[in-house]
């Protein structure tokens, strides 16, 4: 058996969407004095707390890591580490994982965590989950166990991206006893619990008073929500919030200079921004149209303008963390010229349905103004965040454009689902993500790049830019992380001074 992965620490776990690594862990966390609180802002509310079942980042942002644990997670170097498991070990053929669970690990209702509790979890998402990702998981066999303390899970054949799975929403652990109300009850194995939830407004987490790591440093940690980044702005400079989880107007941030108040830190997402393109209807059922798209539109004049210079053109749906990332923002240079000679003269009417989020609504009036400068005219409709824009956009797939930051860690392979709402289908890119999952780690990346490109050549869609890590906080919060590369906001890492 090769040896993969061992535990090294325990508590103050490192990741998220905007993660928080470092910082004291040393409170027990049981505290409610003010010098324990912390109040974080967020734009987008979740529609409910059951991440199985509703698709989008603000649920997993949550919950993920802080109430829901995984058997494995990921670090702020995107690395793989040990979590609910000890450790664990793979059979010379790939296919065999054999985890050792931690021991004395219980609920929040008590219940203890057990190698059943996995079987239950994994085969959940089989029968139960409703979101595409899931298929990410059809790689399992079977689930089974040598005793309570040991999970042997059985691929159908090798693959790469199998433990990376884990380490997302796909992985978390869930009690037999604890799934009945998952919209509004979340039971997990994490350093905290649902505290409260006024809906439009806040969620509170508190400390788990019996999880089995080291208790997070702060508690209660209140996530508040507003509808625009004036108000999110406004609360830090008045004390009503201690962090801005991710900056939702960077030209604001002046307002944030005095280094003896405020901190800024800056770094890096696995987010893209997709100019999402409906390859199902025309006109960009017609691939020549999605590149004159792809041409008309100068990334560094939108970056410049939409977010204040801040964030990294990419080209594509790979971020520069991952392994296979390649800089294809030159597949299709600025070229007005071009993009025209691809219409051939036509004018084209679309319709461009977008979330009504900061980032969205700034880069879709860009966008509009470029493209009606090559014929394409395009109607901005935003809709509302995430109810409207996940019912007409993502499930009915009624929309010609749209944008939005697709925050999910390697993400790239929903492109190989026709059903998804890009309705992009090219068999042979599938081919290549499969021949990715199976290979060597030499061809994992090869074949990635390939399949990058190809999603590039065929202007499935067009990469607007890598959204930044861009944070601020009161001076005396400590922990806050440089870069943000997987779903979570991890809460257990803050500390205050």
């Amino acid at each position: 058996m090769r040896r993969i992965g061992t535990w090294i620490a325990v508590g103050g776990l490192l990741m998220g969407v905007a993660a928080c690594g470092g910082g004291s862990t040393g409170s027990t966390g049981q505290s409610t004095s003010k010098a324990q609180q912390l109040s974080v802002g967020f734009v987008a509310e979740p529609a409910n707390l059951d991440f199985t079942s509703t698709e989008g980042a603000a649920i997993p942002q949550a919950l993920l890591v802080n109430v829901y644990e995984g058997l494995v997670k990921l670090d702020q170097d995107g690395k793989i580490q040990p979590l609910l498991a000890e450790k664990w070990d793979v059979s010379a053929d790939r296919k065999t994982y054999t985890f050792n669970l931690r021991k004395g690990v219980t609920f929040s209702d008590g219940k203890p965590f057990t190698a059943d509790d996995v079987i239950f979890s994994l085969n959940r998402v089989k029968t139960d989950w409703k979101l595409k990702i899931k298929a990410q998981l059809d790689v399992i066999d079977k689930v089974d166990k040598d005793d309570d303390q040991t999970a042997i899970i059985t691929l159908k054949h090798p693959s790469n991206g199998f433990l990376y799975s884990m380490a997302t929403r796909l992985g978390a652990m869930f009690s037999r006893t604890g799934v009945s109300d998952l919209a509004n009850k979340p039971i997990g194995t994490g350093p905290y619990t649902l505290g409260s939830w006024k809906r439009g407004a806040s969620i509170q987490l508190t400390a788990n008073p019996s999880y089995w790591g080291t208790k997070p440093a702060l508690s209660p940690i209140t996530l508040k929500y507003f509808k625009d980044a004036t108000a999110m702005n406004n609360a830090l400079l008045t004390g009503g919030i201690d962090v801005i989880s991710s900056v939702q107007a960077p030209e604001s941030l002046q307002q944030f200079s005095d280094p003896n108040r405020f901190q800024t830190v800056e770094g890096t997402t696995n987010g893209e921004v997709v100019l999402s393109l409906n390859n199902a209807r025309p006109p960009f059922s017609d691939k020549k149209v999605r590149q004159a798209v792809r041409y008309a539109i100068d990334h560094k004049a939108l970056i410049d303008t939409a977010w204040a210079g801040r964030g990294q053109p990419i080209g594509s749906m790979v971020p520069p963390t991952d392994p296979w990332y390649e800089d294809r923002t030159g597949d299709y240079p600025y070229d007005q010229a071009k993009a025209k000679q691809l219409l051939g003269g036509k004018t084209y009417n679309v319709k461009m349905r977008i979330p009504n989020l900061p980032y969205a609504v700034a880069s879709a009036q860009v966008v509009k103004s470029q493209l009606a400068q090559v014929g394409i005219n395009a109607d901005i409709e935003p809709l509302e965040f995430p109810a409207r824009w996940l019912d007409v956009v993502f499930k009915q797939g009624d929309y010609d454009m749209s944008i939005i930051n697709h925050v999910e860690p390697r993400d790239m392979g929903i492109f190989a689902d026709k059903s998804y709402y890009f309705h992009y289908d090219n068999p042979a890119f599938g081919k290549l993500l499969a021949q990715a999952d199976e290979g060597s780690e030499q061809q994992q990346v090869d074949d990635l790049k390939q399949a990058a490109k190809l999603l590039s050549d065929d202007a499935a869609a067009d990469w607007l830019f890598l959204f930044p890590n861009l944070i601020v906080a009161k001076k005396d919060v400590t922990g806050l992380p440089k870069n943000a590369i997987a779903e979570s906001f991890d809460f257990t890492g803050l500390a205050k001074q």
